[in-house]
Parts: C-alpha cells; structure tokens; sequence
C-alpha cells in the first residue's frame, strides 16, 4: 500500500514538474518572438525615408510612414489587429501595448545618446533612426508561474549610406 502512495505521488510531483517546465518553455518563445517581431517592425520604420525632404537633400525619417509600417509589421509578425489585439490564430492571449515610439530624425546631433529612463534604456545612434518600447504578456497555459509582463524594447537606424 505504501509502495503504491509513494508512486502516485511521485507521478503528482513529476507531472506538476513537467507542466513547469512546458510553462517555462512557452513563456520564453514569447519572448523571443516578441523580441524578433519587434526588431524587425523597428527596421522597417527606420527605412520610411521623407522623400520630399530627401528631395531637398535631407536624410529623415517620414514619422507617419514609419509608425504605419511599425504598425504593419507588429499586426503581421504577432497576428494582431489594428488596435493590437490578438487575433485567434495568434498565441497571445493579450493585447500588445505600444508604450514607446519615437522616430529620432536630424534635430539631433549624431552620434546621439537616446535615454529613456522611465523604461532603464539606452541606446547610441549614428544616423536617424527609431525606438519603440512594447509590453507584451505571456500567455500562460497552466497556472504554475506567476504572470510575466515583458517590455521589449528596440532601436533601429536609417540604413542608408550619406
């Protein structure tokens, strides 16, 4: 009788275990599919060149066109919808919040220090270029781990030779 007690609680101990470590896994290919979505929204902003001030003979970033494609390529790379929340074949379970966007154009010398305090970042850019900062939920299958919240953050810059 006390074999079978031990095994039946070994088997709870190992189950609970596993459904950890499932948890673990999930919660940190969250992150890193943020991370990835994230860097690639961030480059494709940086890339939205104003072509009437490139007209001109002005390197800069279009901040309209650069906070759309961000836009875009979040709703793409996380399956979202235009207000950021998730679409049913997406594998997040919450909205995700877009609490930085800041397109860092010429009004600045370069090399330029950006600090953003509020969120401990830092970052040094040579040319123009872009920050966005997002929280992103993860999305727990069972109850074993606490709920994380990350904020992600990226930078990108112009990639054009001047």
């Amino acid at each position: 009788m006390y074999k079978l007690t031990i095994i039946v609680l070994m088997m709870t101990i190992w189950l609970m275990l596993h459904v950890m470590q499932t948890d673990e896994e999930i919660a940190m290919k969250t992150l890193f599919q943020g991370k990835h979505a994230l860097n690639r929204a961030v480059h494709a902003a940086a890339q939205q060149v104003d072509k009437t001030a490139l007209g001109d003979g002005v390197v800069r970033i279009d901040p309209v066109a650069a906070e759309a494609a961000a836009s875009l390529y979040l709703q793409g790379n996380l399956q979202l919808d235009a207000a950021g929340k998730p679409l049913g074949s997406s594998f997040l379970n919450e909205p995700v919040k877009v609490v930085v966007f800041e397109v860092i154009n010429g009004e600045h010398t370069f090399p330029y220090q950006y600090v953003n305090s509020q969120y401990s970042y830092e970052a040094t850019l040579r040319r123009p270029g872009v920050v966005m900062i997002i929280k992103v939920v993860n999305p727990r299958v069972f109850t074993v781990l606490e709920p994380i919240e990350w904020t992600i953050k990226s930078v990108s810059e112009l990639t054009f030779d001047f």
